[in-house]
This record gives C-alpha cells, sequence and structure tokens, in this order.
C-alpha cells in the first residue's frame, strides 16, 4: 500500500493529473471514477490505483469492478493527492493516450458510410470540448480533427465531459489544420463552417454526403483563412438579441441535423 504522498509514483501522477506538457510527453492520461474505468479499454489501461475507503465501502461492488485486474492500494489522502477533483470517487488508473492516422480519421467513407467530421479550431473550454466528444459519438460523428491550439484532448476536464466517448471516438490533432482540411475535401468531404455571414442556414443543406463541420474559438470565432476553405458557410438562424451560440450546442445542432437526415434517407429506401 502506498501511503506517502511524496512516493515518486504519487507526484508522476499528479503531474500527469495537472499538466498537459507531462501527459505529451510520456503518451498517458489519468481516468478517474469507477463509470470511466469499467468502461477503460483493457488495451490502454497501464496502472489501477484504489483507495482504501473505497475498498472498505463497496465491497462486492469493488470486487466486481477489480476482478483480473492488478492494482495498487493507496490511503484515502494518497488518492486526494494524485485526483483531479475534491472528493475523488476511490478509482484511479493510468491510461495510453491512442493514435488515429489521417487516413483513419479524414477518410471520406467508415464501414460503408459517409463521414461525418467535427472541426475544431483553437477550442478553449474543456468542458466544451469534451461535450463535443460525447455529442459525436450520440449523433454519430465518425471523427474530430483539430489543432494543436485547441484545449487538451486529455486533460482531466475533458475526460470527464466525455463520459466514456474519449475511449470510442477517433481524434487527430494537427498543427497543420489547413492542410488536413484540404485533404479532406480532396478526398471527397464536403466542409461547412457553421459562420455569422452563412449564406443558408443550416437546415437547408444536404448533409447525406461525406460531410464536416467547421467550429470556431468561443470568443473569435473561425479564423478567415480556414473559414475560406469551406464550401459552404452556414448559418444557425436566431431569435431575440442572440447573436450565436456555445460552439458545443452549435455543433451539436449541426450534428445531429445531419444525423437526422441520413437516417430519414434511410428509413425512405
Amino acid at each position: 500500500m502506498i501511503s506517502s504522498i511524496k512516493s515518486t509514483r504519487v507526484k508522476n501522477i499528479a503531474a500527469l493529473t495537472q499538466k498537459a506538457k507531462e501527459r505529451r510527453r510520456q503518451k498517458l492520461f489519468i481516468v478517474e471514477g469507477p463509470r470511466m474505468f469499467e468502461e477503460l479499454p483493457g488495451d490502454i489501461l497501464r496502472e489501477t490505483y484504489v483507495a482504501e475507503g473505497y475498498l472498505a465501502q463497496h465491497g462486492e461492488d469493488a470486487e466486481r469492478l477489480l476482478k483480473g485486474i492488478s492494482y495498487e492500494i493507496v490511503t484515502d489522502d494518497v488518492m486526494r493527492a494524485m485526483s483531479d477533483t475534491m472528493n475523488p470517487q476511490g478509482i484511479l488508473a493510468v491510461a495510453a493516450q491512442r493514435e488515429w492516422k489521417k487516413e483513419e480519421v479524414l477518410a471520406p467513407y467508415r464501414d460503408g458510410k459517409p463521414a461525418l467530421l467535427v472541426v475544431l479550431e483553437t477550442l478553449q473550454d474543456p468542458g466544451n470540448l469534451g461535450t463535443i466528444l460525447r455529442m459525436g459519438e450520440g449523433a454519430g460523428v465518425t471523427g474530430i480533427l483539430m489543432n494543436e491550439e485547441t484545449a487538451d484532448l486529455y486533460n482531466p476536464k475533458v475526460i470527464r465531459s466525455t463520459m466514456g466517448s474519449i475511449y470510442r471516438m477517433p481524434v487527430l490533432r494537427t498543427d497543420s489544420l489547413e492542410e488536413c482540411v484540404v485533404l479532406a475535401k480532396k478526398a471527397g468531404i464536403r466542409m461547412y463552417a457553421a459562420h455569422l455571414r452563412g449564406e443558408n442556414s443550416y437546415d437547408r443543406e444536404d448533409f447525406a454526403g461525406p460531410s464536416a463541420f467547421m467550429i470556431g474559438n468561443e470568443a473569435a470565432g473561425l479564423s478567415d483563412r480556414l473559414a475560406g476553405l469551406a464550401d459552404c458557410l452556414v448559418r444557425i438562424p436566431m431569435e431575440g438579441r442572440v447573436e450565436s451560440l456555445n460552439a458545443a450546442v452549435a455543433a451539436s445542432v449541426l450534428a445531429f441535423e445531419a444525423a437526422r437526415q441520413r437516417r430519414v434517407m434511410k428509413e425512405e429506401k
């Protein structure tokens, strides 16, 4: 059992929890809580830590969750030192980051279905990013493309917001977003930019074929350079004095409209 917060392992996990630079260097990230741990794929699980208080309180449930898994018991104080939350849920895991290739994320078809991508430029809010991943899985998004300036995918707040979708959603982080957008277009994916200068309402467009939605920074929106690569600028009509939506909400409106169109088309066949 680990009982000292000065332990080298504890310090390393705390660094992974707090510092994006360490997560990138070690290509690892932290998962907290029984629910997220239960969904964690075995092939990326590297280490497991369980608080003695959690074991004492949850008995059979803990035994079931940890069956066949090697784990280290830590004191409750040590768990708090490693955790990102004020009230840790008693179980923490170290996991390996997945690496997706361009050809996987930018493919115009996956399993015979047309691509539905979300392209993110410089989103700063970890909650927005995590929500978009979770939404994306629900709407049938096939991949997320983001630039280096977007919030760290493995920030603990992002991980929690995804509710497990982080394990299943293909994500490509790139230092050349424009280059990847051009590659996607050449592959046959039509680019739609959510933009205040949108010519058409989003629900007047046809998203049945390979499509991508471009979402910009929460405050500044899309850069002119990236918006200039769009095949079409679309807008989400607003009433009242509201000019724009939260980035995650806008992405959700667009992605679920595409999902609706594709579902209707499938039902009509």
